[in-house]
């Protein structure tokens, strides 16, 4: 009898993804478009001044290895973000503040999955739409995993969550600063225009990822042996607790640091520019307070720090080969040619179905450039001109980048927050490919319908 295929580790997985990158560089034409630095100081691309490079340079196996440790430090900002909150959380969860929490809300949605669901998407997606909210999420994982195994429910369910969050949230957005704002700037578009729109679809794509996580879970509790990840080790800081402590004040004020620290975190991103550096350092004040006020000895707080982050490591490994696979591309110079290609078949066809091409591209580029702001950059100087030959309005155009980042950002393995939430739950990528694809395709099938009817209703 043949030996039965097993799927590589993730790691492993992502590993073949760029030699295959590799490859792709030897065998797609090198070029590039004219850029240059707008009002903002942005650098965008000119469109119509694609050329392919004169002089082709290969990149050899060695740029491949060397790949690997300078996509480690492009990748720092996340890689270090999640071993802080690994260690922070280690802290937390030893003062049982955490498995207080956990008790309550397990009181108040034990029976009530789907509400618990709901809440989740829905309030995720929101905070995604409103502030590009993505990276912020990661410290929920592990809180999220621990309460869905108290409920009879797996990891998957609790990742499903909060990425169907997210992905909704950035393909909907109505004012998120990454996405919104850097594409309706470069399409010369009245900056938040035409929200109203974008907030009003965000229920229904909500509802659509609800329902799909949703009926996994009811799936999983059914029959445990349903669940895509029933032979895979849950990660310690992901268990449930045997024993449920009450709430005390002191608890209360920890899960309210807790609650204080993501709070100033992202009003700093939104208004001073912060990011991960940041919001590391309010997790950091936060295990500080956390041991300072449990009375916790110096030594065994830096030992339940070390822990917590050393259970993170496969992690930061994944999240750091994840950004290799762009980082061999663009050493290629292949990106600029892969956009060049896939633009030209739209103007051949009428508005409805351009839109709709649009909205296949951005999906196919995300996998290219992961970054929603750098995909913008790209893209957006492209797409915009070209709407206006093929009879698409720019606004459309907008939402056709929106759609395709937000959405297929949840499945892509080049997307480095993706790659630390799935590393954080224990759940490898090809089982998460198998949950997230029918919904990607459901959001996508969705995002279509949408795109037609905006180019026929004149939505600009």
């Amino acid at each position: 009898m043949a030996p039965r295929f097993r799927m590589p580790h993730t790691l492993t997985l992502l590993f073949f993804l760029m030699v295959a990158a590799l490859v792709a560089t030897w065998l797609i034409p090198q070029g590039q478009f004219g850029t240059e630095v707008d009002d903002a100081g942005r650098e965008v691309v000119l469109p119509g001044t694609y050329e392919v490079a004169d002089e082709r340079e290969l990149l050899n196996p060695w740029e491949l290895f060397t790949a690997v440790p300078r996509a480690f430090a492009d990748a720092q900002d996340i890689i270090f973000f999640l071993l802080i909150i690994g260690g922070v959380l280690a802290v937390i969860r030893a003062t049982g503040s955490i498995d207080a929490l956990l008790g309550g809300l397990l009181k108040q949605f034990g029976t009530r999955p789907g509400i618990l669901i709901f809440a989740v998407v829905f309030v995720f997606a929101l905070t995604s739409s409103a502030m590009g909210a993505s990276g912020e999420y990661i410290p929920f994982v592990l809180i999220l995993v621990a309460l869905c195994r108290a409920m009879r429910l797996d990891p998957m369910t609790a990742v499903g969550m909060i990425v169907a969050g997210y992905g909704v949230g950035y393909g909907t957005a109505a004012f998120n600063p990454y996405t919104v704002v850097v594409a309706q700037g470069i399409a010369d578009l009245p900056t938040y225009s035409g929200w109203p729109v974008r907030l009003g679809l965000t229920l229904p794509f909500v509802l659509i990822g609800w329902h799909h996580v949703w009926r996994y879970s009811r799936r999983v509790q059914d029959d445990p042996t349903a669940s895509l990840v029933k032979d895979m080790e849950v990660p310690e800081q992901g268990q449930p607790p045997e024993d449920y402590p009450g709430l005390t004040f002191r608890h209360l004020l920890v899960l309210a640091g807790f609650v204080g620290a993501l709070g100033i975190a992202v009003w700093g991103i939104a208004n001073w520019g912060w990011y991960l550096y940041e919001l590391g350092a309010a997790f950091l004040v936060l295990g500080v307070a956390t041991a300072a006020l449990f009375r916790m000895d110096a030594s065994e707080t830096a030992g339940r720090f070390v822990k917590g982050a050393t259970d993170l490591t496969e992690t930061a490994l994944l999240v750091g080969v994840a950004r290799g696979i762009a980082l061999v591309m663009e050493d290629g110079q292949i990106l600029h040619t892969i956009v060049h290609g896939l633009s030209l078949p739209l103007s051949t066809v009428g508005p409805e179905l351009s839109a709709v091409g649009m909205l296949g591209m951005q999906a196919i580029l995300n996998f290219f450039i992961p970054s929603g702001s750098g995909q913008a950059f790209v893209t957006m100087p492209l797409m915009a001109p070209l709407g206006d030959l093929v009879g698409v309005s720019r606004q459309v155009s907008v939402l056709a980048f929106q759609f395709g980042d937000g959405f297929a950002n949840m499945l892509i393995p080049t997307n480095a927050v993706l790659m630390g939430i799935l590393g954080m739950a224990g759940i490898p990528y090809d089982r998460w490919f198998r949950f997230c694809l029918p919904l990607f395709l459901k959001l996508m099938a969705a995002a279509a319908v949408v795109m037609m009817g905006a180019v026929f209703l004149g939505f600009s």
